[in-house]
């Protein structure tokens, strides 16, 4: 029984011991493992930067053209309040959607990205076209100005900190869930992910997840910045 209690206090007190030494280990590990393989890291860090930014990019063209029409026509809220119901689809439902009719590869994780990326760039033109004063549309067709001219020189600009806020939380979205695109074999940093899950290896989640938020974080800040710069009381001055 001695030898038992002494075995079970020894291993309680490496397991105290363990966490910090553990981290130190982690951090090294994670060093090293990218250091022996950079090309496939720096690969894959582009692949994801690529495919969330491309589907961030053809969400643009679609869905703020659909914004600005929505803030034009009666049932504009109604029509904005259906495409903001893909936000309860989780992402990774969305990602197997399209699996059965478009394969693998980067094309089914594109379409399932540009869908997700709808609530947040129509919700947010929408409202920041519909937010604009109806009396400062009054005083610029009272200047002369017709729609086309008004909708340019007044009510984009008035909108754009709205629409840029958008545009973020979309970018934020589609950096998130690029990682599930590996599911359908698109590349990104999930492949390490799912790698590290199949393997029960930390170093590989950690490897494919830091990176990723690392991008959401930089993303979100410049995002913020621009909007901040394109706030109206900013630019007057």
């Amino acid at each position: 029984m001695d030898k038992l209690s002494d075995a079970a206090i020894a291993r309680m007190l490496t397991s105290h011991h363990m966490p910090d030494g553990s981290h130190l280990n982690l951090i090294t590990d994670i060093y090293d493992f990218i250091a022996r393989n950079p090309d496939r890291f720096f690969d894959l860090v582009w692949a994801h930067v690529r495919l969330s930014f491309t589907s961030l990019l053809i969400a643009l063209l679609i869905y703020v053209p659909f914004g600005i029409l929505f803030s034009r026509i009666r049932f504009g809220a109604q029509l904005v309040g259906l495409f903001s119901a893909i936000r309860v689809i989780p992402s990774l439902a969305l990602v197997f959607l399209f699996y059965p009719f478009l394969g693998f590869g980067d094309l089914p994780a594109i379409v399932a990205l540009v869908v997700l990326a709808a609530p947040a760039l129509i919700t947010n033109t929408y409202a920041g076209l519909h937010g604009v004063n109806a009396a400062i549309l009054e005083a610029a067709a009272g200047l002369g100005m017709n729609r086309a001219q008004s909708f340019l020189k007044v009510e984009a600009p008035l909108a754009m900190p709205v629409i840029v806020a958008g545009i973020r939380l979309a970018a934020i979205e589609l950096l998130a869930s690029a990682t599930l695109a590996s599911f359908v074999g698109a590349k990104s940093l999930g492949q390490y992910i799912l790698t590290g899950i199949s393997l029960l290896d930390t170093t590989y989640l950690l490897v494919g997840g830091i990176p990723i938020v690392l991008l959401v974080l930089f993303t979100d800040t410049v995002l913020s910045l621009a909007e901040r710069l394109l706030m109206p009381g900013h630019r007057a001055r």
